[in-house]
């Protein structure tokens, strides 16, 4: 492809989706998220927080495609533990996208040529509620339990080394012979 340039992509309607979106029962109140390859994670959650303060707002949509899909997932999965007791309901599906590219003018005379790839972009929307969602319907996962900030290891008193099995707490002392014990009964 180092002799073709891309001159435009165009992005086609959803596989299996008729523009309305994956979830076609969204209440009108629901905040839809676009997660793009270029967004900052923390710009997207400091408005997803303060949108899901509000208590008008029941539901929100976190939604991207090809490489913003692990960047969506990671929204979803802060929010979650930021704002317990939501609901998920995960779906995946496909974007076509038609991408055009253009030779490079190899010399006069000759014409540039066009060439037209299709291809299907896999996307990913996530929804996650206060209200409860049918646990039949498939991508559901229930409210975690409610898990506060991670606690710091308690610090251990002991002054050995992290190498050393008895570092642990619990663990039974080693205990070592005593030097020349055992050595009378040897014979050379």
């Amino acid at each position: 492809m180092e002799n073709f340039r891309k001159v435009r992509s165009e992005e086609g309607p959803e596989a299996g989706g008729a523009g309305a979106g994956p979830f076609s029962d969204l209440a009108p109140g629901a905040v839809h998220m676009r997660v793009k390859e270029g967004s900052k994670i923390r710009n997207l959650l400091a408005f997803a927080t303060s949108s899901m303060a509000q208590p008008a707002t029941r539901a929100i949509v976190f939604s991207g495609c090809g490489r913003a899909a692990t960047k969506t997932v990671t929204c979803a999965e802060i929010l979650k533990r930021r704002l317990a007791g939501l609901h998920q309901v995960t779906r995946l599906r496909y974007r076509s996208v038609r991408e055009v590219w253009q030779s490079l003018p190899p010399g006069p005379g000759h014409p540039p040529a066009s060439l037209s790839v299709l291809k299907n972009v896999p996307g990913l929307a996530i929804l996650l509620s206060k209200d409860a969602l049918d646990p039949r319907q498939p991508g559901y996962q229930p409210p975690g339990p409610r898990s506060g900030p991670p606690s710091p290891p308690a610090a251990s008193t002991s002054k050995r080394g992290l190498g050393d099995p008895a570092a642990e707490e619990g663990a039974p002392k080693r205990s070592q012979p005593e030097p020349g014990a055992g050595d009378e009964d040897r014979t050379a």
